[in-house]
C-alpha cells in the first residue's frame, strides 16, 4: 500500500512540473473546457433543440466523435501486437504509451455519450442492477466492450508502469496472456460498433455485412495516424526516444489499412450507383445531393481528396522517409477519415428517411463548441497519462528518489 500511495504522489507532483509551452498547453486546453462546461449546461437546460439535430436526423456531430474515438481507441492495438506478438523491440519500448492514448480515447467515447443523451441524468438505467440492461441490445455489448476495454488497458498500463517505478519484474505469467485478451478485445470493441449500425433495415447505407470491414480498415489507419503525430511531438519535446523503426512501422501499417479503407469505399460507391435504386439514396445525396439539397456533399469530396492523396504520399520516399514531411499525409488521413466516419457516414444514414423525408443537418456553434471541448479533455488527460508514463520510463519517477526534472 505504502508503494501505491508513493506512486500516485510521485506521478502527480511530476506531471504538475513543465516550462512555459507544457502550461500554455494546459491553459489553452482548461479554457476549451470551460467552454465545453458552458455550452454543455446550455444544452441540458434548453435541451437538444440548440444543436442542429431533429426528429429525423437524430444522430450528429457527436455520434460522429464517437464512432470515430472507438476507432482511434481499437487502433492503438498496432503498437501493442507487434511489441508483444512479435516482440519488436521499438514497439516494446512505446507500448505503454499505446494504452495510455486508449484509455484517453475511450474516456473521450463516453463523454460524447453524455454528449449525445437528452437526459443523461437517465444513464442510470444501464447500470445494473439498479437499471435494464439486456445482451439482447447490441448497445448493452457495446457498453461491455468499452468498459472492458477501459479498463483491461488501465490495468495493464499502470501494472507495467508500476514495475518500472518500484523496480520489479514484470509478472508474465498473467500479464501476457491480459495483453493478449486486450489486443482480442480491441477488435471487438469497433466490430461491436459497426454491429450496432449495421443491424438497422431501415438504413440502407449501414444495412450491409462489409461495416465491420471498414470500421477495423479506417481504426487501423486512423489510430496509427494520430499516434505517430504524437511519437514525432514526443521526440522533439522530450528526451524520450521512440525509435525510427516504431514509426516506420507505424507508417506502413496505416498505408496498407488506408490503401483497403479507400478501396472499401470505391467498392460501396461501384455496388450502390451502378445499378441505382431508393436504397442508394443516402449515398447518392453524400455524393452529389437530392432535390437541390448539397449540405453534405463538400463533406464527402473532402475527405476523398485527403485520403487518397495522403495514400499517394506515403508511397513517396520524401515523405515516407522524412519525419518532419510525415506529418503531412498523416494529418491528412487523419482528418479525412474523421469526416469519412463521421458527417460521411452517420449523417447521411438518416437521409433520407425511410418515408423518403430529405432533411439537412447543419452542426450548430454549441455542438462544434461541445465537441472542441471534449477532444480538449481527452487530450488533457492524454497529456497527463502520458507524461508520467515518459518520466517514469525515462527513470525520473522512481520509488524512493523522484527527479526534479519534469519533461517540458
Amino acid at each position: 500500500m505504502q508503494q501505491l500511495t508513493s506512486f500516485a504522489a510521485d506521478y502527480t507532483r511530476y506531471v504538475l512540473k513543465g516550462g512555459t509551452k507544457f502550461y500554455a498547453w494546459m491553459g489553452c486546453l482548461g479554457m476549451l473546457m470551460l467552454a465545453m462546461m458552458y455550452v454543455f449546461y446550455l444544452q441540458n437546460t434548453d435541451g437538444l433543440i440548440v444543436t442542429g439535430m431533429t426528429s429525423q436526423i437524430s444522430d450528429g456531430l457527436y455520434l460522429a466523435n464517437l464512432v470515430f474515438l472507438v476507432g482511434v481507441a481499437a487502433g492503438a492495438v498496432t503498437i501493442v501486437f507487434p511489441a508483444y506478438v512479435y516482440h519488436h523491440e521499438g514497439m516494446h519500448k512505446v507500448a505503454v504509451l499505446g494504452e495510455m492514448l486508449a484509455i484517453s480515447a475511450v474516456i473521450m467515447v463516453m463523454v460524447f455519450v453524455f454528449a449525445h443523451m437528452g437526459r443523461p441524468d437517465r444513464l442510470w438505467h444501464m447500470i445494473p442492477p439498479l437499471g435494464i440492461y439486456s445482451f439482447s441490445s447490441m448497445l448493452g455489448w457495446d457498453v461491455l466492450v468499452l468498459n472492458g476495454y477501459l479498463v483491461l488497458n488501465a490495468i495493464c498500463g499502470f501494472y507495467y508502469l508500476w514495475c518500472k517505478y518500484t523496480g520489479k519484474p514484470v509478472n508474465s505469467k498473467w500479464f501476457i496472456p491480459l495483453v493478449y485478451v486486450a489486443i482480442a478485445w480491441a477488435l471487438s470493441i469497433h466490430t461491436v460498433t459497426a454491429f450496432l449500425m449495421a443491424n438497422n433495415p431501415a438504413r440502407p447505407m449501414w444495412f450491409h455485412s462489409m461495416m465491420p470491414i471498414r470500421f477495423i480498415a479506417t481504426a487501423f489507419a486512423a489510430g496509427p495516424c494520430l499516434i505517430i503525430l504524437i511519437f514525432l511531438i514526443i521526440r522533439n519535446n522530450t528526451r524520450f526516444w521512440v525509435d525510427d523503426s516504431a514509426i516506420k512501422l507505424l507508417t506502413t501499417i496505416v498505408q496498407f489499412c488506408l490503401g483497403i479503407a479507400i478501396f472499401l469505399t470505391m467498392s460501396e460507391v461501384v455496388v450502390e450507383l451502378y445499378a441505382r435504386t431508393e436504397h442508394a439514396n443516402g449515398l447518392y445525396y453524400l455524393m452529389f445531393g437530392l432535390h437541390g439539397l448539397t449540405g453534405l456533399v463538400p463533406w464527402f469530396w473532402s475527405s476523398v481528396v485527403l485520403m487518397i492523396v495522403a495514400f499517394v504520399m506515403l508511397f513517396m520516399p520524401s515523405f515516407r522517409n522524412d519525419f518532419n514531411k510525415l506529418q503531412i499525409p498523416c494529418t491528412m488521413a487523419f482528418a479525412g477519415i474523421w469526416i469519412e466516419k463521421g458527417m460521411g457516414l452517420i449523417v447521411p444514414g438518416y437521409i433520407p428517411s425511410p418515408i423518403g423525408e430529405v432533411t439537412e443537418y447543419h452542426p450548430s456553434f454549441v455542438e462544434w463548441l461541445l465537441t472542441l471541448g471534449i477532444w480538449a479533455f481527452g487530450f488533457f488527460i492524454l497529456t497527463i497519462l502520458l507524461k508520467g508514463a515518459i518520466g517514469i520510463l525515462l527513470g525520473e519517477i522512481k520509488y524512493g528518489g523522484t527527479q526534479a526534472v519534469a519533461a517540458k
